[in-house]
Order: C-alpha cells, then sequence, then structure tokens
C-alpha cells in the first residue's frame, strides 16, 4: 500500500515531466524554426529556449529528491503537496516566460523565486525529518 506523502510526490514528480517535456519540444521547435540543428548556433531564441530547459534541469531533480526524502522519512502529507504545488507553480511560470517571446518579464522572477523557495524549504525539511529519524541512535 503507497504511503499518501509519497504517492503526491509522485504526482509532483510526474507534472514537472510534463512541464519538462514542454520545454524539450520547444526546443526542438525553435532550433527547426531557426534552422539550428546542433547546440545553439549563436542564436539569441535557441540560447532562450535552450536556458529554459537548462535551469528546469538545473532545480527540479535535486528539488523532488529533497521532497521525496522529506516524504520518506514521515512529513505530513499536507507539507509535500505544499512543496510540490509551489515547485511545479514556479516551473510553469518560470517555462512560461521561454516559451512565449512576449510572455511578461515577472513570470521569469516569479517563477525562479518560489523554485528557489522551494529548494530552500524541502532542504530544511529534509535535513530536519533526517535529524528526527536519526534519534538517540540508542534505539534497538
Amino acid at each position: 500500500m503507497p504511503l499518501p506523502a509519497l504517492s503526491a510526490v509522485a504526482v509532483y514528480a510526474g507534472l514537472n515531466g510534463l512541464v519538462l517535456a514542454w520545454l524539450a519540444l520547444n526546443v526542438v521547435r525553435v532550433r527547426r524554426d531557426r534552422k539550428v540543428f546542433m547546440g545553439d548556433g549563436g542564436d539569441p531564441l535557441v540560447i532562450r529556449a535552450m536556458r529554459g530547459q537548462a535551469n528546469f534541469v538545473e532545480f527540479v531533480p535535486m528539488t523532488l529528491l529533497l521532497i521525496a526524502m522529506a516524504a520518506l522519512l514521515g512529513a505530513p502529507t499536507l507539507a509535500i503537496h505544499a512543496l510540490g504545488v509551489m515547485l511545479t507553480l514556479g516551473r510553469v511560470l518560470h517555462a512560461v516566460h521561454f516559451v512565449q517571446a512576449d510572455a511578461p518579464g515577472w513570470q521569469r522572477g516569479a517563477g525562479a523565486a518560489l523554485t528557489l523557495l522551494t529548494l530552500l524549504l524541502a532542504a530544511l525539511g529534509a535535513i530536519a525529518h533526517g535529524l528526527m529519524g536519526l534519534g538517540t541512535g540508542l534505539e534497538g
């Protein structure tokens, strides 16, 4: 029987996987439209699309790992949902900035800030639950 908190992590991992697929398809589309088939070709639009995808890959795996560790160590399911929603919303906002050329700039900043806040809270949650799991070391 799956743990509710870990099931929640699976939902947010899946949703963020869809965001990554969206960003990857955007890179393919921009490269095709700009006729750049390897690297970025020095094209600012290709660079922008690639950076949007790269930024996602730089932050999301570690954040999800921290959320999963906290879930496995007994973090409340509501806390896992809060972190999952924050991460997913942050990444969608950030992605929109890189996918839509005319997207307002606040989306990038808000998405990045929400992602960083989620990373920090997930790190603190994983540390706290890890330390609680250590206990005194004298059990059993």
